[in-house]
């Protein structure tokens, strides 16, 4: 259903280093950058190497409104390991703690998830939703 998905940053390039880490770990790649022109049109793009984007940032200077409670957006992990990896490479890169990677009996019998929160502040997630 959906094409693509966009957040406003106010830093791009600690986004960029942090969502380069974390959705490494997932297998994605960045896809396309535009550091040139003007700070409100530069952007970067996520998506599967070689593929188009599936995320967006974008760069804002005029105010970052971060979603607010009850949005997260949850990436697709190929493995349990990738969870793992996503939860430590955000740990690493600016990221807060939202929940360790683990089992989440209540959303299923095989969700292993981590929830991180971002260095602008949005919620985001690393799930696989298979037996191990």
């Amino acid at each position: 259903m959906l094409h693509h998905v966009s957040f406003g940053v106010a830093d791009l390039r600690r986004a960029a280093g942090f969502y380069d880490a974390v959705l490494g770990a997932l297998g994605y790649a960045r896809v396309w950058t535009d550091f040139d022109g003007e700070p409100d049109t530069q952007a970067i793009g996520y998506g599967i190497p070689g593929g188009g984007d599936k995320l967006a940032l974008k760069q804002c200077t005029k105010g970052v409104a971060v979603p607010g409670p009850g949005f997260h957006l949850a990436f697709s992990a190929p493995s349990r390991d990738a969870v793992d990896r996503f939860h430590e490479a955000a740990l690493r890169h600016g990221g807060l703690d939202n929940g360790a990677a683990g089992l989440r009996p209540r959303y299923g019998p095989t969700y292993y998830a981590a929830f991180v929160v971002d260095p602008e502040g949005n919620r985001i997630e690393a799930v696989i939703n298979t037996a191990a």
